[in-house]
């Protein structure tokens, strides 16, 4: 594991680094305090200037300010240019790449032209004055020219880091909102299906009522079934609010091959209406008739499921079909198997990737990986997705069939 370690709030790392920088520029100031013009005095500029380099990061105008100072005061006395006039070069570079704003590194520029013809006019020898001062131009130039390079990477950067940071908040609250649309639907139908069990309830119960003197055996059994319908809407019920009181949560941005869009789909049935497993051949048909050829087998012995668990079912079943047609493209092959246990019922939709793009985008019959993880889990189920080793993509979903004691209405 890697430790940041900070001092005074900034890295390790870049402190000694400013250090050492500050260092090397005093040493030549102390070495030249014999042979230097100014002795002692040079020193203790350049030392100053030293001083002033270990603040170049987090102040680098200020800093920029004080050397440029420093050295317009060595000008002015006659020194000329020294070897730790390199500090000017350091803070020259420092205020263009750290500065808040260019327009500091643009000053400082500037002052350090006027610098580098004030330091060539102090140059005595052969050459002419204009010599040094394109020599000392070329050199400041180049420096100013890197700083700003720098900085537009390190902008560059830091534009990108910001960037992903606000398009993983956008994700996040896609996701949720997303997952409340889901959930809002998913309570929806489930009030339907509860719905549906209070009135096979009345039914049966005013059945009973009529009948319990002139035929107590069909009394009793519509009173059974009453019971059995009673205690499945209870626990539809008990589904029901624990999906509404369930804080939203943000789920994963659904996978290369998950639709994500909210829709129609290719249910052919209006919203508010409740499909049926009965109904799962027309929908296959439909699919067909959009353009995927789809194999369907069904294992083991069908069971009558309740209301919400057939919905479940028969939802994930159109999911996956909707996603297989939009991402693996018409024409595509898909293995569709249903298959009922003791204790689960087991959907498995596998398709190729082999198909062409369509012409125009389909839609999702819901929220794609993240609805159909909602309505899994509303029944304590499992689902798993992803790619397959020979390509295309798998969905499989595990929902636990209910326990006996709790019964299935006729």
């Amino acid at each position: 594991m890697t430790v940041n370690r900070t001092i005074f709030g900034r890295p390790l790392r870049g402190v000694a680094f400013d250090v050492a920088v500050s260092g090397l520029v005093a040493l030549f100031a102390v070495a030249g305090v014999v042979t230097q013009p100014g002795g002692w005095k040079a020193t203790a500029v350049g030392c100053l200037m030293a001083a002033a380099l270990l603040f170049r990061r987090t102040h680098p105008t200020p800093v920029a300010a004080v050397v440029g100072a420093l050295a317009l005061t060595q000008v002015i006395v006659g020194w000329g240019p020294l070897g730790y006039d390199i500090a000017v070069l350091i803070a020259l570079y420092s205020v263009v790449k750290y500065a808040d704003r260019l327009r500091d590194g643009i000053l400082a520029g500037a002052a350090a032209a006027v610098g580098v013809v004030l330091a060539a006019l102090q140059i005595r020898g052969p050459a002419a004055w204009w010599a040094s001062a394109i020599y000392f131009g070329l050199i400041t130039g180049a420096v100013w020219l890197v700083g700003l390079n720098v900085r537009t990477r390190r902008l560059y950067v830091l534009t990108l880091e910001e960037r992903a940071v606000t398009l993983e908040r956008e994700r996040e609250a896609e996701s949720r909102a997303a997952v409340a649309e889901e959930r809002t639907r998913i309570a929806r139908e489930l009030h339907d299906v509860v719905a549906h069990s209070m009135a096979v309830m009345i039914v049966q119960a005013d059945g009973a009522r009529f009948t319990i003197d002139r035929d107590p055996a069909a009394a009793r059994e519509a009173v059974k079934v009453v019971a059995a319908t009673g205690r499945q809407a209870l626990e539809e019920m008990r589904r029901l609010v624990g999906v509404l009181r369930e804080p939203s949560r943000p789920e994963p941005v659904a996978a290369p091959g998950m639709a994500d869009e909210p829709g129609g789909g290719l249910s052919g049935a209006p919203v508010h209406r409740r499909p049926a497993l009965v109904e799962l051949p027309e929908l296959l048909d439909r699919f067909r008739a959009a353009g995927l050829r789809i194999t369907w087998t069904v294992a083991g012995e069908p069971a009558a499921l309740p209301p919400g668990l057939e919905l479940t079912v028969y939802r994930v079943v159109q999911e996956a079909l909707t996603n297989a047609l939009k991402h693996a493209g018409v024409g595509a092959s898909v293995e569709l198997d249903l298959g009922y246990a003791d204790d689960a019922v087991l959907v498995r939709a596998a398709d190729d990737g082999r198909g062409r793009p369509l012409v125009r985008p389909a839609p999702s019959g819901g929220h794609g990986l993240v609805g159909m993880r909602e309505r899994v889990s509303v029944y304590d189920g499992s689902l798993t997705a992803g790619p397959r080793l020979a390509g295309g993509w798998r969905v499989e979903a595990r929902l636990p069939l209910p326990s006996a004691a709790e019964g299935v209405a006729a």
